[in-house]
């Protein structure tokens, strides 16, 4: 009888030792990522983009946990990424700032590259990853100041087209973009555009330029709005 109390005592204390080492192979798994905050916006309609330049904003990362429940922030623990750098960048730390040379939205991410517990332990190994969205609002001289004799100064916009990508620059300065943007110049200004292509991509000429298609840099002379095309192959 003795031996099979003693039978009984041991199987319980086996069963015990191994659901421990199944939940401990469990502990802390993490399974999303939340960044705060969601979502932000710099500047307005009627501030050139440019203006925008340098501006931050502190992001967080908040990791949940199972086996316990639990948020923690795992802010210098994850990897960040923009995926438009050219409008805003992000550090290390989740620090985004804005370049000041294009305008929209953008996704900016924080990723644990992979999926262990706070011991160190593997679980599945996957992907866990969090977005929010920056924007910077594109200038369209809304609320903008006048030009001579009291008119709007007239706006200059810039559009791109191709498959490939790149930059443009003016002088004087107000625009800077990889992407569609807008600046305002007093009547009469010549305005110089560079065009300037990225990686592996090639300039394919302008559109609406008083100097033609393929002059590089080209030139405006601003009397009233207008838009024009730089194409990227």
């Amino acid at each position: 009888m003795i031996r099979k109390w003693l039978s009984i005592t041991l199987l319980v204390a086996i069963a015990a030792v191994i659901l421990s080492l199944s939940s401990c192979g469990r502990e802390q798994q993490l399974v999303s990522i939340q960044i705060q905050p969601s979502t932000e916006t710099f500047g307005a309609s009627d501030i050139p983009v440019i203006a925008n330049a340098g501006a931050q904003l502190q992001l967080r990362a908040l990791g949940s946990y199972i086996h316990p429940p639990v948020t923690k922030d795992i802010t210098n623990q994850v990897t960040w990424t923009s995926n438009t750098p050219q409008m805003m960048t992000v550090n290390s730390s989740g620090v985004i700032t804005v370049t000041g040379l294009a305008c929209g939205a953008t996704l900016v991410s924080a990723t644990v590259t992979t999926n262990m517990s706070a011991g160190g332990i593997s679980s599945s190994g996957a992907l866990v990853t969090g977005f929010m969205t920056g924007n910077v609002t594109c200038f369209t001289g809304t609320g903008g100041g006048g030009g001579g004799g009291g008119g709007a100064a007239p706006i200059l916009s810039l559009a791109f087209s191709g498959n490939g990508s790149g930059t443009v620059t003016s002088n004087p300065s107000g625009l800077g973009c990889a992407s569609a943007c807008a600046a305002q110049f007093a009547s009469g200004t010549t305005v110089t555009l560079t065009a300037t292509p990225t990686g592996t991509s090639s300039f394919g000429g302008w559109s609406n330029c008083d100097t033609g298609t393929s002059v590089n840099p080209c030139s405006v002379t601003l009397t009233a709005n207008r838009t024009v095309t730089a194409t990227f192959n």
